[in-house]
């Protein structure tokens, strides 16, 4: 009898070790693609440029022509322009004005994080640029002329209201090829989202909604993404509401989506009464509560195989520790589970810009129908989570480290990073991909920094050839 329990139990613990190790296994599935490097086909020295501390810049390709919007190294704006086989770039330096004498606008660059640069060429070629603004009058110019950084001209109103309290320009090209213009109207905690749209044939500005597409009704505002449009011919929007400028008081994951920018439907298809509030059935996809562990737009969406949303996001665990989280439809409604496992907690709050500590840099479908979640951690690195069909982690995918990770620091300051962004506009050419470099220091709750201050960094271009 003794030797029949001995056996019996070696038996159990041969079947748990092997199916332990097949658990082991299939959780630890590595896809090898670290061979996608693409190559530097050009390095193009663009400007001097501040670096006391980051406002972001922007970067935009149409056909031939690619334009970079930037703080020169007096903070001034400047738009750069150059054709696509020249390796140089004409600037334009708009002129340099202050609040007092501006309207409320301004184009030098004072010690704010949020007032990133934000440009866009319409499909006639003319530029449109607004930025360096939070929570100041409306700041946006145009050009005079087609591809002619030259003749960009300030213009003090598009529509005339809700425009003296703005910040987070954001522009989008329409299905038609016209231009949205969004932007919040009032304060961190008491603010509505506004779209305005430009008719590319009149040139003309008009109101795109007769309200606000959000309302915080008072008591919070929308942080909320620029309308995408997906593969499946709608455009999609998500947000977090938060209560006041801290944080840390953002809650509740929202969604919906829209055919045109002007009806709006929850997930199921029920059409929104505008604004959307915070008790609109239907919006909520995860009722992430204050305090709860999600910052503005701390999230991603991509849509499954049958067109539904799923979106990657983080918030606090049972026990506090910051996870990363999927949440897709299941029989109708959100379900949501985590892919992470950290010991590791983030505690954001306060007010101003902030250092990330987890960001989740890409979400997307791939080919074969899987899924994988680029992430940046403060404690645990960088990597590329693989999820399958249903969502649940089962690897890792092995990127090629990124240009961005190889750049080094030239400048010999304290506390320099490197600052990097991409050319999101997919209108140049062929396989290749731009990407600007600069460094500056981190930010600083957007408060003033005493001198000394580092030198003016070096705005480079890389132009980046796809791995075949």
């Amino acid at each position: 009898m003794h030797t029949k329990l001995k056996y019996y139990i070696l038996s159990l613990l041969l079947i748990c070790q092997f199916s332990c190790k097949q658990k082991v296994k299939q959780n630890n599935l590595v896809l090898d693609e670290s061979g996608k490097v693409p190559t530097i086909v050009n390095t193009i020295t663009i400007d001097s440029v501040w670096s006391g501390h980051p406002a972001n810049f922007s970067i935009y390709t149409k056909g031939n022509h690619q334009f970079v919007a930037y703080y020169n190294a007096n903070r001034n704006i400047v738009v750069a322009q150059r054709k696509l086989d020249s390796l140089g770039f004409k600037k334009y330096q708009l002129p340099a004005t202050t609040r007092e004498t501006a309207n409320g606008t301004s184009t030098v660059l004072g010690w704010d994080s949020h007032n990133y640069l934000e440009l866009i060429v319409d499909s006639l070629g003319y530029i449109h640029l607004s930025g360096n603004m939070h929570i100041n009058p409306i700041t946006y110019f145009k050009s005079e002329k087609p591809y002619d950084v030259t003749t960009l001209k300030q213009h003090y109103e598009l529509i005339g209201s809700n425009e003296d309290r703005c910040t987070y320009p954001r522009f989008t090209t329409t299905k038609e090829g016209n231009i949205v213009f969004q932007y919040r109207d009032g304060g961190s905690g008491d603010g509505n989202e506004i779209y305005n749209l430009y008719d590319v044939k009149s040139q003309e500005w008009s109101r795109l909604l007769d309200r606000p597409l959000t309302d915080g009704m008072g008591k919070m505002n929308a942080y909320q993404s620029k309308p995408m449009l997906l593969e499946d011919g709608w455009y999609h929007v998500y947000w977090v509401w938060r209560d006041t400028p801290d944080c840390a008081t953002n809650h509740d994951l929202s969604y919906m989506k829209s055919p045109d920018l002007k009806k709006w439907y929850t997930v199921s298809g029920e059409q929104i009464d505008l604004p959307a509030t915070l008790n609109t059935n239907g919006l909520i996809v995860d009722p992430i509560p204050v305090n709860g562990g999600i910052i503005n737009l701390a999230a991603k969406l991509v849509l499954d195989k049958d067109n539904n949303p799923v979106f990657v996001y983080h918030k606090y665990d049972e026990v506090g520790n910051l996870q990363l989280y999927v949440a897709y439809l299941e029989d109708g409604t959100w379900k949501n589970h985590t892919i992470t496992n950290w010991e590791y907690r983030w505690e954001f709050s306060g007010f101003g810009s902030i250092d990330f500590e987890v960001l989740i840099k890409e979400f997307n479908r791939r080919a074969d129908g899987r899924f994988e979640v680029g992430y940046y951690h403060k404690a645990y690195g960088e990597g590329t989570i693989l999820l399958d069909k249903d969502l649940k982690a089962i690897g890792s995918v092995i990127k090629p480290e990124s240009l961005a990770n190889q750049l080094d620091v030239e400048g010999n300051f304290p506390g320099l990073v490197v600052q990097t962004l991409k050319d999101g506009s997919n209108n140049g050419k062929g396989n290749l991909q731009y990407l600007l470099k600069w460094e500056t220091l981190n930010n600083n709750r957007d408060l003033p920094r005493e001198k000394p201050w580092p030198k003016p960094s070096v705005l480079k271009l890389y132009e980046l050839k796809d791995a075949q």
